[in-house]
């Protein structure tokens, strides 16, 4: 099992920025993929970011490339989201996820891809 706990969420204007992190205990050595979903009222939850925990190897969702960059820190085995030049449409419900099965090829972006998920934390942008 691995436990994983947002924070840094909150209300923001468009333009700003936020930084969110994830922290993982428990059976943390059995993480290879760290990821950020999001998920908007009445919207179906979607890929943001990942990283690989042993390598500094990351993939993006194209909505937000460029303007978010994600990275960790083993030692606190805390995943970041340093969300820039945010805009409305960023508004969501942010969740933390980790896979614990081995990865092979290309990054996972499926919800189903993943086996563990944090409570998330809210991201509003006002306009």
């Amino acid at each position: 099992q691995v436990q994983l706990v947002e924070s840094g969420g909150g209300l923001v204007q468009a333009g700003g920025s936020l930084r969110l992190s994830c922290v993982a205990s428990g059976r943390t050595y059995s993480m290879y993929v760290m990821a950020w979903f999001r998920q908007a009222p009445g919207k179906e939850r979607e890929f943001v970011a990942a990283i690989r925990w042993s390598t500094t190897e990351t993939s993006y969702g194209d909505s937000v490339k460029g303007r978010f960059t994600i990275s960790r820190d083993n030692a606190k085995n805390t995943v970041y989201l340093q969300m820039n030049s945010l805009k409305p449409e960023d508004t969501a419900g942010y969740y933390c996820a980790c896979r614990t099965r081995p990865l092979f090829g290309t990054f996972p972006r499926r919800i189903t891809e993943y086996d563990f998920w944090g409570q998330g934390t809210q991201v509003t942008v006002s306009s």
